[in-house]
């Protein structure tokens, strides 16, 4: 077992490539298949944190500041792993499918950024001015929160084919396959798991609470599966 896991993916290939290539790759699987998904969940499921007395207890900012410490390692993972294949002088070879979907990989990393920059202010009973264009769920924050979900998630799904394609173009070894399918199995399951307990909450609601005064629990939550508590 341990020799055939050593054999690379195609055994009529040799696995030869140089250190800056397979850096590159270990810096792109550590971003988009380790700390982003992490990211993911961190803000998809514990807005409202395990044990929180919600809603006497609002707003706990734990998922938020591991969401962005998540997210901001990968980013910087991200530019440390384009930096290296481009010191290889081979990214402006377009021909190859991989390639194709990490640079369509990266300009949606650019605009997850972008759109985080640019998705207003917060406002509310919690800071100093009521207005703001989360609390109002004004059209600006309506549009963020489109954008940054949808995104998000096609993102995680075009990473996945990028690093299952790098592995083939790289002819890795059986075992790193392997290791990212058990990886990915147990990220899918704990996402199951987490979204059938009803964890995916709206991010409104868990920081105001379920008061229909405030604006923005007049509306639907915004997302795929998010639910609000009675």
């Amino acid at each position: 077992m341990l020799d055939w896991l050593s054999l690379p993916l195609d055994a009529g290939r040799l696995h030869d490539i140089d250190g800056l290539v397979s850096w590159h790759g270990r810096l792109m699987v550590i971003a988009w298949a380790v700390l982003c998904p992490l990211g993911v969940l961190a803000a998809r499921f514990f807005k409202i944190a395990p044990g929180q007395d919600w809603p006497r207890a609002l707003d706990d900012t734990r998922w938020w500041r591991a969401h962005l410490a998540l997210q901001y390692c990968a980013g910087l993972a991200m530019l440390a792993g384009f930096a290296l294949i481009w010191r290889t002088g081979r990214t402006g070879n377009l021909s190859g499918l991989h390639a194709w979907l990490g640079y369509t990989v990266l300009a949606f990393g650019a605009l997850q950024f972008l759109a985080g920059w640019l998705r207003g202010s917060k406002g509310g009973p919690t800071q100093a001015t009521l207005r703001g264009d989360h609390y109002d769920m004004t059209p600006r924050r309506r549009l963020f929160e489109r954008v940054h979900k949808s995104v998000g998630y096609l993102a995680l799904l075009l990473a996945a084919g990028a690093i299952l394609s790098g592995l083939w173009t790289a002819n890795a070894p059986r075992w790193m396959g392997l290791a990212l399918a058990l990886w990915w199995g147990g990220l899918v399951a704990c996402f199951i798991v987490l979204q059938r307990r009803g964890r995916a909450i709206d991010t409104y609601q868990a920081i105001w609470g379920p008061d229909r005064r405030h604006p923005g629990n007049q509306r639907r939550p915004i997302g795929v599966g998010v639910r609000r508590l009675p």
